[in-house]
């Protein structure tokens, strides 16, 4: 059971783990072991998720997000496979924790007089001041 919010926790078998051998340091051990996790989580079709939650973790997830509402999250930081199967759930939980957290609705303002009136001075200051810039007159 991987626990993202107090309210919200998604069971393990809806979390999918591969192994393969990862690239980078490790000696023989990266020609032997296969430490490198690749994690899918469905997210289209998994019912722990809020609809919310989920439209919100769709968009967030961008390019680690397959046609089918998958969403693939490779680890292979780390030489042991615990740790970056750790990494792995880690990841997935801060993805869907972000995705938990609904935008605030922007509450429309209007400008200030004083705002106005600056805004007004400064653009008639302007004017002035380019139109100082023709050409001198030969009178």
């Amino acid at each position: 059971m991987l626990t993202v919010t107090p309210t919200l926790a998604i069971p393990d078998a809806e979390i999918e783990e591969t192994f393969a051998r990862a690239s980078g340091p490790g000696g023989q051990n990266v020609n032997k072991v296969e430490t490198a996790v690749c994690l899918r989580f469905d997210v289209r079709h998994s019912p722990s998720l809020p609809e919310a939650v989920r439209a919100r973790l769709e968009r967030l997830a961008g390019r680690r997000l397959t046609r089918d509402g998958v969403l693939v999250i490779t680890a292979d930081r780390f030489r042991q496979q615990e740790r970056n199967r750790a990494d792995a759930r880690a990841r997935l939980a801060d993805l869907i924790r972000a995705a938990t957290h609904a935008p605030t609705p922007r509450k429309p303002t209007k400008p200030t007089r004083g705002a106005k009136e600056r805004r007004l001075a400064g653009k008639a200051q302007r004017g002035r001041t380019k139109a100082l810039r023709g050409r001198v007159g030969t009178d």
